[in-house]
């Protein structure tokens, strides 16, 4: 989105914005309220900062450098 601000639009506009905004925070919080009733997500959660704690990473910016 540019620098359009609020005052700038019309009540029409404002309108037909704010039902997309809704639905995407709801599918939003649903996806996380999914993931974190699985198992296996928390598990690899729990994993990967496991591993961060112990040093065994790799960090993107390493990985993108040639040798």
């Amino acid at each position: 989105m540019g620098t359009t601000k609020i005052k700038d639009l019309t009540v029409g506009e404002l309108k037909a914005l704010i039902p997309d905004t809704v639905k995407e925070s709801v599918e939003d919080l649903i996806e996380d309220l999914l993931a974190l009733s699985s198992d296996e997500y928390l598990g690899s959660i729990e994993e990967a900062r496991k591993d961060y704690k112990e040093g065994r990473v790799k960090y993107f910016e390493k990985r993108l450098q040639k040798p």
